[in-house]
């Protein structure tokens, strides 16, 4: 009994072969004669190589770091450069905005001084002589809503590049979330406004140049291409206010 408590208590400190443990001195000599025979053992202070030979030191650590450090500082610059472009395209947005309606009016004005409401040649406002816009500007062009048109044409073209360079870091139309809902919705909004105010634009200045001919022998003509024109214009004001009021209510 007392040689199997023996056996063992021995056999996991010599192992199962019970060989006792060689002295240091024997351990020395055959790691000197093969050296791939000699144990390992923990890594030497100051050595800058690890297990796997790779350099762990701190500089090697420092500069593995350095990558991560300069993303982040670029994140950073792009998230605050960001902030500050979205004032000044959100600033800029709603003085489109106001240039705009104000651009609408007056075009619908002209549009009622010009054509009425079903008129005919003979019978519209300017025909009868009470244009909202003063008689003046029954012919020749009409320079209030000109004027306005083109202003908000500048506004809209720097508002609109402005929000194409914008940097986005953090993806802020991407996710389930609701403001990433909201900004999904106001660049979507962006084309349909964009593609009106080129639309606008091209029918115009068609108009300006006499395209469709003068009221007197085109009535008919110039009334359908104004009307075209109108509705263009009203659905992009309706459009740009849903894009500025998704953002800001």
């Amino acid at each position: 009994m007392l040689s199997l408590a023996a056996l063992l208590f021995v056999t996991p400190i010599f192992g199962l072969a019970l060989e006792p443990p060689r002295p240091l001195e024997d351990v020395t000599a055959s790691a000197a004669a093969d050296p791939a025979a000699a144990p390992a053992g923990p890594e030497v202070e100051g050595d800058a190589l690890g297990p796997s030979g790779a350099d762990v030191s701190p500089e090697a650590v420092a500069r593995a770091a350095v990558p991560d450090a300069d993303e982040d500082r670029r994140d950073a610059e792009q998230v605050r450069r960001r902030r500050e472009l979205s004032e000044v395209h959100r600033a800029l947005g709603i003085t489109t905005w106001v240039s705009m309606t104000v651009t609408v009016l007056l075009g619908f004005l002209q549009y009622y001084d010009l054509y009425g409401i079903g008129a005919g040649p003979d019978d519209n406002p300017c025909a009868t002589g009470h244009a909202l816009l003063g008689q003046d500007l029954c012919e020749g062009a009409p320079w209030p809503h000109r004027i306005s048109a083109i202003t908000t044409s500048a506004l809209y073209a720097t508002t609109f590049t402005l929000s194409l360079v914008m940097p986005d870091p953090n993806h802020a139309s991407e996710g389930p979330g609701e403001h990433a809902t909201r900004v999904r919705a106001h660049e979507a909004l962006r084309w349909v406004h964009a593609i009106g105010m080129l639309a606008q634009l091209g029918l115009g200045i068609a108009q300006g140049a006499g395209a469709f001919g003068d009221r007197a022998t085109n009535y008919e003509a110039l009334r359908i291409a104004a009307s075209v024109h109108q509705y263009l214009g009203w659905v992009t004001w309706g459009a740009l206010t849903a894009a500025g009021a998704v953002l800001l209510f």
